[in-house]
């Protein structure tokens, strides 16, 4: 990133600091994580780098007559060497289905196709315009925070529109932008993984923990299905939004300085290079015409009908989507609501695009799914690699080993339960510094943890669950993560003396109550053994 080592110095009050020894504590230690991470390679060249690594690993464990037994199963398996002929053979076989057949491949294309007429007909930026715009000004903090907090539904696109807005709608209700704009992306960032709402991320998650769980037996009849963390994230995101509500309101708006008058372009802060991101040219609008308006009760109203009539048909009796026995749980429902999703979607952004004429002819509609399924190409790519590594990790039984070395390693240490989530927590607090593809990070850590977890006796969905904390409580405060700048570009406007320093140190009064909130809930399901979604209970069988 751009910038990010030279000397900070901030205008202002409050959070912001000037140039003590706390500011430049948090400059270098900001400046050292920027370093790392950017000597780190491209994700894809990571993974192949990996892929190398597990293959020589696997080689040299197979020559030494390595085995491995999984506690509770009386059968002993080798481990197998990639770099011998049995393993060639099967790379070669296994190549491409490895690729095609990865579970949450499909799934994310399809969400991403579905979300994607939504986001581009304006659905979802006038959603999040109805729900703050006009919001009473003492409940004003908590209703950003709350939004924010779902808006991982938009994707990246959040991270653009969200604090910007909450910045406007701010200044519109006489209160200081600055404490909109850092609380909204707070938000944004702490709530990624949270929300009421279902979207691509879920997908993603889901698709590698499924894959994860396959290196074990018992891995076949855990819970993988794309709600499996639904109960445990709603709940999360109610708590993060009242925490980050009060926040906004009571610790970062008080400690702000005094907004000028808003600057038109970047170009006005004398650094104009600094931080350029795509996106940064948004201007937010608080204004919903009638047409807008009345897009929204159509597509809402249509959404509700299609509901109700999924529901309805879910729940008659000796319907074809009730489960074996007319069980709801497990049922064809949960199997296939991502296509369920993908309907509903669409239906909305249609209904809402007609409404408001951005959709002109019925080929919009197909050009808009392929429009967003093509920003996703770096993805396919990023895939094709991780599908390789957790491929060999499964057929070598390296992934068995090393979960079974690393259960009975935390087992020794006392680390099992809720004491090793909460260690696995901050290991991943700490590897998202610098590895800020969610995506990426949990291809790396899946493999490992979710057996290993899984051999201590918690289901899959634990260990998914206890990884989004880390994902998202420090993903505001590390120079990698490119939208921090956009947050610098956009502070700017209020502020014009505004510094990389000044963000990092205003976002990082959001990290440890957000932290301490996300465990605290999780706590709270583990120490009731609450199901983390529908039928993701919090012990194996």
């Amino acid at each position: 990133m751009r910038g990010a080592t030279k000397t900070r110095e901030t205008t202002g009050g409050g959070t912001g600091g000037g140039g003590g020894a706390g500011s430049r504590l948090l400059d270098g230690a900001m400046a050292g994580i920027e370093r790392v991470g950017n000597r780190l390679p491209h994700p894809v060249l990571l993974f192949a780098g990996l892929f190398l690594v597990v293959a020589a690993v696997s080689t040299a464990l197979s020559f030494a007559g390595v085995t491995v037994r999984v506690p509770g199963d009386d059968k002993t398996l080798a481990v197998k060497g990639v770099f011998t002929g049995e393993g060639m053979v099967w790379l070669l076989n296994n190549f491409i289905p490895n690729f095609t057949g990865f579970p949450s491949l499909g799934t994310v294309l399809l969400m991403m196709a579905a979300v994607g007429v939504a986001e581009k007909t304006g659905l979802l930026e006038t959603a999040v315009r109805a729900s703050i715009a006009r919001a009473p000004r003492a409940l004003l903090p908590y209703l950003v925070a709350f939004v924010a907090c779902q808006a991982h539904l938009m994707s990246d696109v959040a991270i653009l529109v969200v604090p910007p807005l909450a910045a406007l709608v701010f200044k519109n209700a006489g209160r200081n932008p600055i404490a909109g704009l850092i609380g909204g992306f707070a938000c944004v960032c702490a709530g990624y993984a949270a929300g009421f709402s279902i979207g691509a991320l879920d997908a993603l998650y889901t698709g590698i923990t499924e894959k994860a769980a396959s290196v074990l037996p018992s891995g076949e009849d855990a819970a993988t299905h794309i709600l499996i963390n639904y109960f445990y994230t709603a709940a999360a995101s109610a708590v993060l939004a009242l925490i980050g509500g009060f926040l906004i309101a009571r610790v970062l708006e008080p400690r702000m300085p005094q907004p000028q008058e808003p600057q038109e372009s970047q170009e006005q802060t004398g650094d104009e290079d600094e931080g350029a991101v795509e996106g940064a040219e948004y201007r937010p609008s608080t204004e919903i015409t009638p047409a807008q308006k009345r897009g929204l009760l159509l597509a809402g109203a249509a959404v509700l009908a299609y509901a109700a009539l999924v529901v309805a048909l879910w729940l008659l009796p000796g319907s074809p989507l009730r489960g074996a026995g007319g069980s709801l749980v497990p049922s064809p429902v949960l199997d296939g609501v991502v296509p369920l999703l993908f309907v509903a979607f669409v239906l909305a952004g249609t209904v809402y695009g007609i409404a408001v004429r951005s959709l002109k002819k019925t080929e919009d509609v197909p050009r808009m799914m392929a429009e967003s399924i093509t920003g996703m190409s770096s993805y396919i790519v990023l895939i094709l690699v991780i599908a390789q590594v957790i491929g060999v990790f499964n057929w070598s039984n390296l992934g068995i080993w090393l979960a079974v070395k690393s259960a009975a390693l935390l087992e020794s240490a006392g680390l099992t339960g809720y004491v090793g989530l909460v260690m696995f927590v901050l290991l991943v607090c700490l590897l998202n510094l610098v590895i800020t593809s969610g995506s990426a990070l949990w291809s790396l850590m899946a493999p490992v943890f979710v057996p290993t977890f899984m051999l201590l006796g918690l289901e899959p969905a634990v260990t998914q669950a206890a990884f989004r904390i880390g994902d998202s409580a420090t993903q505001m405060i590390t120079p990698m993560n490119p939208y921090v700048f956009l947050m610098l570009v956009v502070l700017r406007r209020y502020e014009p003396g505004a510094q990389l320093g000044t963000v990092l140190s205003r976002l990082f009064v959001f990290v440890p109550p957000f932290l301490l909130a996300w465990l605290a809930v999780l706590g709270v399901f583990y120490g009731f053994e609450l199901p983390l979604g529908p039928g993701a209970e919090i012990r194996m069988p």
